[in-house]
Formats: structure tokens, sequence, C-alpha cells
């Protein structure tokens, strides 16, 4: 006997699409099998020019919506033949689809994610959930982050304060009070990896900083930081979310000296990353014993580092220590 999902994640860094194929019959979630599948040349190409269009061009992608919801199918259809698993089997696939758009303060606000279901649902023969930001946004929410529920259903513990931290393009934090009188909520903090991985993409032509050793070669720039932390949106108060729409190189841009060297603001990027978040969780969350790490950003050995060292009184773990790869947790 099974209850097996899937899960499909393609996150804001476009590195490509996950799938994790995963039993829920148990108490905990049992993953049984992950795909990653890179974009192709030419789609990735198609979705960065997405994210360049004015809001009205926006509405203009029904036909690069139809063609993700192909390229997702075919991921889909690909983990289940080398695994042997009938679509029949599945009860259904979750797709959160590829964010090209966020603007949840708008006078009309709305997050805006492409990739078929009809057409996933056609190409797969399997039911397909998605749309999953609209509703929050309708009754008021941000839409974003969202994956708070999850992470309170399988990483909560009674009577430990808890923060779980996903470190994506952007990097949200979900609070698990450990007590069943308090609210468990979640936001995003700031950027995640979308500034340190652009400008490696700029300097270095590589998708990121490998380890974060370019960023730990360099030195940090204290006034640049500043600058940085300095950011309306660092400063408001939660329930926010964020996305590259705000932080991106044209935001960084005017923040930047000649004599600035290209290592250096690598580190001091780092640096952001890691205060923002740090700054976060001493803020709302005091008490908290234990940050639980997931997403792309474990890999940065570094910026782990940093986000260890910004948080003496914390233990900081991946959510391996759990039993759930931190790679898969949001698909």
């Amino acid at each position: 006997m099974s209850a097996l999902y899937l899960g499909l994640m393609s996150g804001t860094s476009m590195d490509g699409i996950d799938v994790a194929l995963v039993d829920f019959l148990t108490d905990k979630p049992h993953l049984l099998a992950t795909l990653c599948r890179p974009y192709p040349a030419e789609l990735k190409q198609q979705l960065f020019e997405a994210r360049k269009l004015s809001d009205e061009d926006v509405f203009k992608l029904d036909s690069l919506d139809h063609e993700l919801g192909l390229c997702y199918a075919e991921a889909i259809n690909e983990l289940l033949q080398l695994e042997g698993v009938k679509a029949e089997e599945i009860i259904a696939i979750g797709s959160h689809g590829q964010t090209v758009r966020h603007r949840p303060h708008a006078d009309r606000p709305f997050s805006l994610q492409l990739g078929n279901a009809d057409t996933i649902a056609q190409q797969t023969g399997i039911t397909t959930i998605t749309d999953f930001r609209s509703a929050d946004i309708e009754a008021g929410g941000e839409g974003a982050p969202l994956a708070p529920a999850f992470h309170a259903a399988v990483l909560s513990a009674d009577n430990e304060c808890r923060c779980v931290v996903n470190i994506g393009g952007i990097a949200n934090l979900t609070l698990l009070p450990g007590t069943e009188q308090s609210e468990i909520s979640g936001y995003d903090t700031g950027p995640g990896n979308t500034l340190m991985d652009a400008w490696c993409r700029q300097h270095r032509n590589l998708p990121y900083d490998e380890n974060g050793n370019w960023a730990r070669s360099g030195k940090l720039i204290p006034e640049l930081l500043q600058v940085l932390l300095n950011d309306d949106y660092i400063h408001m108060l939660p329930p926010k979310s964020t996305g590259f729409e705000h932080f991106n190189l044209d935001w960084l841009q005017p923040y930047l000296q000649p004599a600035m060297a290209a290592a250096d603001v690598q580190a001091t990027l780092t640096e952001f990353t890691a205060t923002s978040i740090t700054d976060a969780v001493k803020a709302c969350v005091p008490a908290c014993a234990r940050v639980l790490l997931c997403g792309g950003g474990v890999h940065n050995t570094f910026l782990v580092e940093r986000i260890a060292a910004l948080l003496p009184d914390c233990k900081v773990v991946t959510t391996s220590a759990y039993g759930i790869d931190p790679d898969w947790v949001e698909a």
C-alpha cells in the first residue's frame, strides 16, 4: 500500500526542473526517487527574457506557458519511465510552475507562474494541481513563501523553537515556535543566491560560486554591506515577500565604486545574504534553538559558515539531519 505523489519545482535560479516521487503513507514522507532535468538552453533563455518584459507583456505569455507545461510533462514522464512507475499509480502532481512576475504590493496584487497544468495533465494522464499562490493573495496574503505549512508538518518539534531557512534565489524563513498556542508563519528575508549568482555570471561566466570559494578569497567591504542592509525591504516588517524584480544587478550597480574588486563584492554579497537572514532570525525568533537550512544555498559552505558564526547561540544544521534532503524540500 502506498500514497504516491509527485512534487515539481523550478526555482528562481532557473537551474532546471526538480521532480520528487514521495510516499506520504507513513508519518514522515518517504522520498522514493528524484530527477533534476536541466532546462533546454533556448527555453531557459526565453525564461530569462520573460523576466525583463513589462507587466503588460507578461499577459502575452500563453505560448511560453504551454511550452513550459510540455517540458514539465516530459520530466515527469522521464522519471516514471526510469522508475518503472505507472501514471495510474500516482494520485496527483503538485506543480509550482516557474515564477516570472511577483507583485504582491501592486494595486492589483498578483504572482504569475508559467507551466500550464492542463498541458501537464494531458501529457501525463495524471491529475495536476497548480496555482498555489493566488488563493493566498486573494485572501490578502503575499502568496509567498510557499512551504511554511509543510515545514511545520515535518520539521517542527514540541517544546523547541526552530526556524527553517530556505536559501534559493530568494531566502525565506519559517518560524516554528514549538508550542500549540503560537502561530506558525513565514516570509522572505531578502536575497538568497540571486545576487551572488548574477555577479558570478557577470564576472566569471559561471552559474554560481562553487562552495563560496570566490567569496572566501575576497575581503568584506563594510561600507557596501551597510548600504545594502539599509534597503527598505530589509527593514520592512513581515509579512513580506520579494523577488528578482527588486534584488538584481541593476539594483546593486548604483552602490558600487570602480575601486571595488569583484571578489570583494562577492564576499560582501555573501555577507549580505548571511546577515539579512540571521538578523531576521534574531528579530523574529529570539528564542530560536535550532536553524534548519535547505535549498541550493546549503552547498555554499562559506555562506553556511557565516550564518553559523552570526548565530552562535543556535544549532545550525541542514534538513538532512531530520531525514529530508535539503535539495528536495520544496519539490
